[in-house]
């Protein structure tokens, strides 16, 4: 790797931790009950999501 892709990933892994934390945030908020089910699908969920969010950035913004 070169210094410039090294140097792109740590902003790429906060922007999907941040939009992770979000979007598993938002996924407390409206489940009713907190079991060990629940936390683990809302954190796929969010998973997903986070990737989704960021290529859709990246989509928009990197031309």
């Amino acid at each position: 790797m070169n210094r410039r892709t090294n140097s792109a990933a740590l902003p790429a892994a906060a922007e999907l931790a941040l939009w992770w934390t979000a979007l598993a945030g938002l996924w407390l908020v409206f489940i009713s009950t907190v079991d060990p089910l629940e936390l683990a699908v809302g954190a796929g969920a969010a998973a997903v999501g986070a990737l989704a969010a960021r290529a859709a950035r990246r989509a928009v913004t990197d031309r």
